[in-house]
């Protein structure tokens, strides 16, 4: 193995990789508490990017930041056959873009995100590919590769499993979001060992002036997602999308017809989730053209804090999108999830409210409604619970800054760290993980 002899710094280098700045809220939210957490605690730390979206991550957090992969950046002036035969040529120069990168860091930080799962169509040459030269460039130059309450799911498709196993593999550190994404990759022959920490956007602030939940029942927020099937549902793309709006619509029109005002929220500010809403918003201008516009309403929201400003009024949530569910579930906002994935559920059950999820494969627009009304009838309850385990995610991910503080960023690099006390969350995670999956797997 070649080695890299190190002097030390004037000024520790931390990294953060991933698909950030490209208008994805939750990764963005992800990278944030990251950051927040390093500033913090390690004020002294000179912190830089590599990116999807480095002139957002610039702009936006005063970080120096590059692109992940060279074809990204240049495919814009790019068109055709060009742009086809200069793609793998560049994955190759990539081989030396990030191992450079990496090379100048003391250690570098994949901030949670869905980074180890394919629930949304992904391609093995673009995220995983990045991922497993980033770990691989890791071990060669002793550069801690740390990833943090990262999310991971089945993968089919060969290449993207063998890609995504290997870079968690060779990474130095290791801790997922839930005990559901450990168990995946046990079965993927990964150590069982690694910890569970809640999503990291968890440990983020809340508004100012924050209501514990309380909310105006007489106001909903619905998260539409431009959901069209997993990665392995490509050629049925734009039916499962239609039928998941669908049902979307229909909640929607129930909420109106029955005195209920709606805030629609997305995720994704780059991608078609905007085009989506879109289509809600005509569906009740049409069918409904007395109502007043001010009745159902797009938020116009770019940043997760904004997600938790718009939703702090609210009564209750219904939404898709991860992070639209983890910011509402923060807030204590009784909360029902339309989830994709496995991940949808494990969130809810967590949180004490696994009677709340539905499978966007078989949503059934009618039983979600009598749901909403449930939820109205004991809204106190579900707070309570929702306060509860809040406080308690907070307490968990203190535990994981701490432990960052001393295995990444501390001095200690013969070894990976051993298993961290976090029994009774991890348990009941566990726990709960199995009884939902067991369930699950007729569900979805």
């Amino acid at each position: 193995m070649i080695t890299r002899l190190k002097q030390p710094p004037e000024e520790p280098r931390v990294g953060l990789f991933g698909l950030l700045g490209s208008g994805n809220i939750g990764n963005d939210a992800s990278m944030e508490a990251v950051l927040r957490y390093v500033q913090t605690r390690h004020p002294s730390v000179v912190i830089d990017v590599m990116c999807s979206g480095p002139e957002r991550v610039t702009e936006q957090y005063g970080l120096d930041a590059v692109q992940m992969f060279w074809f990204d950046r240049h495919h814009a002036r790019l068109s055709g056959p060009l742009a086809s035969c200069r793609r793998i040529p560049s994955r190759f120069l990539d081989v030396f873009r990030i191992s450079a990168w990496v090379r100048r860091h003391d250690a570098v930080i994949v901030p949670g995100a869905g980074v180890l799962e394919a629930s949304l169509p992904l391609r093995p040459w673009d995220t995983p590919y990045g991922l497993f030269l980033l770990s691989a460039s890791g071990k060669l130059f002793r550069t801690k590769v740390a990833f943090v309450s990262v999310g991971a799911g089945v993968i089919h498709k060969r290449a993207t499993r063998w890609l995504s196993d290997w870079a968690a593999r060779l990474a130095f550190y290791r801790s997922y979001r839930d005990a559901g994404s450990r168990e995946v990759m046990r079965r993927r022959g990964l150590d069982a060992a690694d910890p569970v920490f809640p999503d990291l956007a968890f440990s983020l602030p809340l508004p100012t002036g924050h209501r514990r939940g309380e909310g105006d029942w007489s106001t909903i927020g619905v998260g539409i997602m431009a959901y069209g099937g997993s990665n392995d549902d490509r050629h049925r793309a734009q039916e499962i999308y239609s039928s998941y709006l669908d049902s979307m619509k229909t909640i929607v029109r129930w909420l109106v017809d029955n005195g209920r005002r709606v805030r629609l929220f997305i995720g994704d500010t780059d991608g078609p989730d905007d085009a989506a809403v879109q289509e809600v918003l005509a569906d009740i201008r049409a069918l409904r053209p007395e109502l007043d516009d001010s009745w159902v309403v797009a938020e116009r929201v770019s940043t997760f804090s904004e997600i938790l400003e718009a939703m702090e009024p609210l009564g209750a949530v219904i939404a898709t999108r991860y992070h639209n569910l983890v910011a509402a579930l923060m807030l204590s906002k009784p909360t029902i999830a339309v989830g994709y994935s496995p991940k949808h559920g494990v969130l809810m059950s967590a949180m004490g409210v696994a009677e709340f999820r539905h499978s966007v494969d078989s949503l059934d627009a009618e039983a979600l409604t009598e749901q909403v009304l449930e939820m109205e009838s004991c809204p106190e309850r579900l707070r309570q619970s929702l306060l509860a385990c809040n406080a308690a995610n907070r307490e968990l991910l203190e535990r994981q800054f701490a432990e960052l503080d001393e295995v990444v960023l501390g001095q200690s690099t013969s070894s990976r760290p051993e298993e961290t006390s976090v029994p009774v969350f991890a348990r009941q995670l566990g726990s709960r993980w199995g009884a939902f999956s067991h369930a699950g797997r007729r569900q979805m």
